[in-house]
Formats: C-alpha cells, structure tokens, sequence
C-alpha cells in the first residue's frame, strides 16, 4: 500500500529515533549510490526482515550515519527510480525487486526511502549468487545459522518439503535431470562449468530437492519417474486436459511434471487469430493464446497446488478460453493486487517446490506472473485473464482466446498509452462486471465509457481517439520531474520567473479534478523542492519572488 506524505515523514521520525540498524540502512548519497551496493543491501534488508518477523526492510538515502538528514539528489528522475527497480529484479536471484521508492522533503531537504519487502517464508535473499545480511553497520555474507533459519520456515507446513526415505535417484528421470540442469544453466550461465561438475545428488542438493541426503517429494512431482507416483500415495500426482465443446477430448498427464508440463500445453489447440485495426485496411495476426502465458498458468498450477487436498490439476480447453483449476485457496492477497503491480508474495504454500521451480528457470519471476499475464494479453487486445475464487477449496483462472467486444479491443489498438488501471476497468466494463464509483467518474471524464449503470459500454467512437487522448493527457496526472522540466525550461529560455507566471505554465496543465487551491498548493510544492534541490532560487522577496535558476 503506497504512503502518504505525512506517513513518510512519520515513518522517517520513527526511524532517526532509533530503529535497529538490522532493518535500517542510512546512506548519504548526496548525488547518487551504486545500484550493484544497493543490491546487497536489498538481499542484507530482505533478509533480516524476514528473521525478525517484519514486513520490510529500509534503505536510506539523504541521511547520514549518525541520523542527520542532509539531503540527496540521488534517484531525483522517474526513469532512474525505474531502472533500478528492473535492475534489482534483474538481479536479485529469486526475482525480488524494490517495493517502492518514495520521496518526502524533511527539514526543508530531500530525503528517499526504498521499501525492500522481506524475503518469502522459507526462501533466502541472495544478490548474484551470494547471500547477505548486516552486521552493525557493515554488509557480511548471511551466516549459516541464518540461512538455515530461513529455509526451516518451510518444513513444518511445506507438504513438498518432506523427505521420501525409501526413494533413491533411481525413482528421478534421466531426461527430466537433464532438463532441469539446462534450466538452470540458462538461469545461471556463470556456473555452466561449475555445474558439469556436479554429480545428480549434489546438483539435487544445491537445489534442496534433495534434503539432508534424502530425497523430496517436491523432487518427486518435478523430476520422478512415470512409474514413481506410487512413493506420493494416496497423493495424487496428476494433470488432465479436457477439451469441451463441439468436438471432446481428454489425457492425464503424470510424473515428471518438468516434462508433463510442456507435453499438457502443447494439446491446446493455438490458431492464428485475425483483428482488423480501426481505420486500416489491413488485418493483425495473433495467436490465439500466448503460449509463455499457458505456461505460466501450468508452472502456477504445479507450484501453489495443495497436494494434501489429494486432487488432481484440470486444464479444460473450451472453444475461446482454456481454464487452469488447482485446490488450495489464493495464499497471499489477491489476484487484483498482482495484475496491478509486480509484488512478491509474503509467503507460498510450497516454498521447497516453488524455490527449486524458480532455479530451473520454470518460474522467471517470483510474484509476477500474473503481472506479465495481463500486459501479455493487453499487447495481444484480447480480454484479460480473470480469477475465479468463489470456490475456497480452489482457484480457477481463465485466459481468454477470442474477442468479448470489438469495442475494447480496438480501443486497445489505438490506445497504446493506457495505464494497467484503466485497462482492468475496461476489461470489467466488458465483461459486464461492476467497478468502482470513482473509476466510472475517471473513465466517463476521458470518454473511454458510455451509458449509465449497470449499463456501461466502451465508447464506440474509436475515430475520435485522438482528440480523447488530448482530453486524457488533461486528466491524468503527471510526475513532478516532467513538471519541473517545464519550470526549468521555461527559465532558461526567460531568465526568471514571478510566481504568476509559474501559475501561467503550470495551472493549465495540472488534472482537472484538482481544485483551484489544490493546484496553487501543488506548485508552491513544486517550488518549494526545486529550491531545496538547489535548482532554482528566489531573487526576489518572500511575499513577491523573482524565481531563476541557481
């Protein structure tokens, strides 16, 4: 949940009062910090969050070591705070990122907060390759006990943590071994030579597939023989496809699921669709599913099924949308919170088996999925993926291969520019499910909406869509940095400027859905921290500034 201002400057009291430095980094960082340092400390943050039951860890930056705020201009861009949350999930090995880079002004300086999530139950931190954690005011590698503390976590309630003490290597495929160690050489190309080396029980090992000498049943389910589903019984081990429609169909899929997986997707059936562009006269071929999306969808299935529950994974292809049903309630949040933003869970259900899944490069970034699911399928115009949890005992997902209303897909052909949010709203308003009071308002001001509820409709008049982005750019807001530019470039080519004149530029180009006052506030705010920052300065007096550049 993102903070407000006076939140931020709450929290940071809270933190130069005294918090643990465990949890609590202070960086000074004047102008700018290394993104490979700021990694370690992500991994160090991550990790000892999660030893000390909280939900994130802080890097400081614009505060010194002994708490004195003296101000940053580190990360002062939008694309700077970007970049380094793609380098960080780039990165990090377990795909964890940066929650949230926020800003807040304390004692008239700058001062930028990372949120750095802790790391999932049963699941360590580490930063190319190598685990860390703090000790006082140093970075050190994360001890054992540390580390064995994390991985613990898991055992007493991971199902695909428990060890199998009459299976040996024997009951593992060769083919799925093999695939599994090319998985993860493509995850990390710097140990390929290291990893040649490695016999199966040590490659297994590294992976806790197999744990103190004894062999998993999460390595069962990923890598066993067909013939091996007897060492999970009564459990079962099994994936079904089902084609429903004019025409029927079915097959089960058994062990190993590394290779069951692809074998189960590659059934559905993946045609060439045919969209016809509003105002063209050519048409846009697409697939009708994205197959990196199927894929997504089964790995998701396999690594957050309850196995307890012992029931089997159903994909039933229909005749424009295929369905993934697994047991076992939604673990963490909602589908809604992961669509929206990359998040990373607080915990899985099988962290042994989703770890071992995220090394062989099955599962590319932890918490994302259904983040890249829905901007898969936002690039390709179709409907998006919807979560059905009216069952508690499961979860069903759908993803979508036809067209629901012309009228939305098109809009997204032309409409490049809309935000997820928005997206999501107009998926809804498609499928006829209700939103928000306030989304209605947004998207009827931006003429993205007809009618009245419940019965709302996407806007028709797609030949208009470029005097509706004109209205669209009026109503969304924009960030301070390209607010600023507009301040800097307008004194460059002036000289100065009153505030008046600031207003001048300013004002219009503000969202409408501000009031007039909040607008002033918004620009005496602007001013406020170009000044702070040392980019511009007042000539003038308080009561009548003659604003320029310093």
């Amino acid at each position: 949940m993102t903070l407000t201002n006076d939140e931020l400057t709450e929290l940071l009291d809270r933190m130069l009062a005294g918090w643990e430095n465990e949890v609590v980094e202070f960086k000074e960082a004047a102008r700018q910090f290394s993104a490979d340092k700021t990694g370690e400390y992500v991994s160090a943050l991550s990790n000892e969050a999660n030893l000390r039951g909280l939900a994130s860890g802080w890097l400081v930056f614009g505060v010194s070591n002994t708490r004195q705020v003296v101000g940053t201009t580190h990360l002062i861009d939008v694309h700077q705070r970007q970049t380094l949350k793609h380098h960080m999930h780039q990165s990090i090995d377990q795909g964890l990122t940066v929650r949230e880079v926020y800003e807040v002004m304390h004692s008239g300086k700058r001062v930028v907060l990372l949120e750095v999530p802790a790391a999932p139950r049963g699941i360590p931190i580490s930063w190319k390759g190598d685990y860390r954690a703090r000790a006082g005011e140093s970075l050190v590698p994360l001890s054992l006990d540390k580390l064995d503390e994390i991985r613990r976590q898991s055992f007493s309630t991971d199902w695909t943590a428990v060890s199998l003490p009459g299976a040996t290597l024997d009951h593992l495929d060769p083919e799925a071994i093999l695939r599994a160690r090319q998985g993860f050489a493509e995850r990390y190309p710097r140990l390929v030579e290291e990893l040649a080396g490695w016999d199966d029980a040590t490659f297994l090992s590294k992976l806790r597939l197999i744990i103190d000498g004894q062999i998993t049943r999460a390595a069962v389910i990923l890598l066993g023989k067909f013939t091996s589903s007897h060492l999970l019984s009564p459990h079962m081990a099994e994936m079904s496809w089902k084609l429903s429609g004019p025409e029927s169909a079915y097959q089960h899929f058994g062990l190993p699921f590394l290779l069951n997986a692809s074998a189960l997707v590659n059934r559905i059936r993946n045609i060439q669709l045919r969209l016809m562009p509003p105002n063209e006269l050519i048409y846009r071929e697409i697939s009708k599913y994205d197959e990196r999306s199927l894929l997504e969808a089964i790995y998701n299935c396999i690594a957050h099924q309850d196995y307890s529950r012992m029931s089997r994974i159903i994909v039933i292809e229909r005749l424009d949308r295929v369905e993934f049903i697994s047991v076992g309630q939604f673990f963490d949040r909602s589908p809604e919170d992961y669509m929206v933003n990359e998040l990373v869970p607080r915990g899985y259900r099988n962290p042994v088996l989703v770890e071992a899944m995220t090394e062989l490069n099955l599962i590319d970034h932890m918490g994302n999925g259904i983040h890249r699911m829905v901007q898969d399928q936002m690039r390709r115009f179709l409907p998006l993926p919807d979560y059905d949890l009216s069952d508690p005992g499961e979860v069903k997902l759908t993803i979508h291969g036809a067209v629901i209303d012309e009228s939305y897909s098109q809009l997204l052909m032309v409409r490049t520019d809309l935000p997820i949010e928005d997206v999501l709203a107009l998926d809804r308003v498609q499928k006829k499910l209700p939103i928000r009071g306030e989304a209605v308002a947004h998207l009827r001001k931006a003429k993205l909406i007809e009618g009245r509820k419940p019965h709302l409709r996407i806007a028709e008049a797609i030949a208009g869509a470029t005097d509706r982005l004109a209205d669209y750019v009026r109503t969304r807001p924009q960030t301070d940095a390209h607010y600023a530019a507009l301040v800097v470039d307008f004194l460059q080519r002036n000289g100065s400027a009153s505030r008046a004149d600031v207003n001048a530029v300013l004002v219009p180009l503000l969202p409408e859905m501000l009031t007039a006052q909040q607008k002033r506030n918004k620009v005496a705010n602007l001013l406020s921290k170009l000044r702070a920052e040392g980019t511009i300065r007042n000539a003038g007096t308080r009561s009548h500034p003659r604003w320029e550049l310093s």
